[in-house]
């Protein structure tokens, strides 16, 4: 059924956002060098449970940068993006409400992703995120079993790169849920637009160094 797919990506989305949100409060935010690796790997950790669990189901992109890659690469119907996209926003939105049940709305905050200056946001988000969906692309294209692993290792490399320059977003759906719940949005327009470049720019470079589909 069509509606599973949205399913899947609501719930591997609601994965991603309540572990590794949750993995931030477990060590008290991104206070040092051990917390930062700690936070990557909840993130990279949470990705890879999401697509074990259901990315069978809907391709696991948990992420509306990806699937806007996805849908300019013509692997994802324009229809199935937007059914992708509200799921992805939903369990995003759903993980926070399900940490501030657990802890509280001050701790949802603690989780919103932020920037010191707005260049930093804008260069680390789009930066970011074109490498991490680049690999997605590619890896994907492939089909090689080590996909998940290669994903999943790619989100913990950025996040170890980026978390302190903007967080490391890389996914609007992640920024939106703890932005939302915690009321704290003044940023939100920048970690909802400049994934979405990055995916972009992402699939540019894909289309530009393609895989050599005679050697998968």
């Amino acid at each position: 059924m069509v509606i599973n797919k949205y399913l899947a990506e609501f719930l591997g989305t609601f994965i991603l956002v309540l572990l590794g949100t949750m993995g931030i409060l477990a060590v008290g935010g991104a206070g040092g060098a051990a917390e930062i690796v700690a936070i990557a790997f909840a993130f990279g950790l949470a990705l890879l449970a999401g697509i074990w669990a259901v990315g069978h189901v809907s391709g696991g992109h948990y992420n509306p940068a990806v699937t806007l890659a996805m849908v300019l690469d013509g692997r994802t119907s324009f229809g199935d993006a937007i059914g992708y996209w509200i799921g992805q926003f939903a369990g995003a939105g759903v993980a926070s409400l399900v940490v501030m049940a657990a802890s509280s709305r001050g701790d949802v905050g603690g989780t919103v992703t932020g920037y010191e200056t707005l260049s930093t946001g804008i260069i680390a988000e789009i930066a970011l995120t074109t490498i991490f969906v680049w690999v997605i692309l590619s890896v994907t294209t492939r089909g090689t079993n080590h996909a998940p692993a290669a994903i999943a290792l790619t989100l913990v490399g950025v996040h170890l790169a980026g978390i302190p320059f903007s967080g490391s977003s890389v996914n609007p759906a992640r920024s939106f849920g703890p932005a939302v719940v915690a009321g704290e949005v003044s940023q939100l327009w920048v970690y909802i637009v400049f994934p979405l470049v990055g995916g972009i720019v992402a699939w540019a470079l894909y289309r530009m160094f393609p895989v050599d589909r005679a050697d998968i």
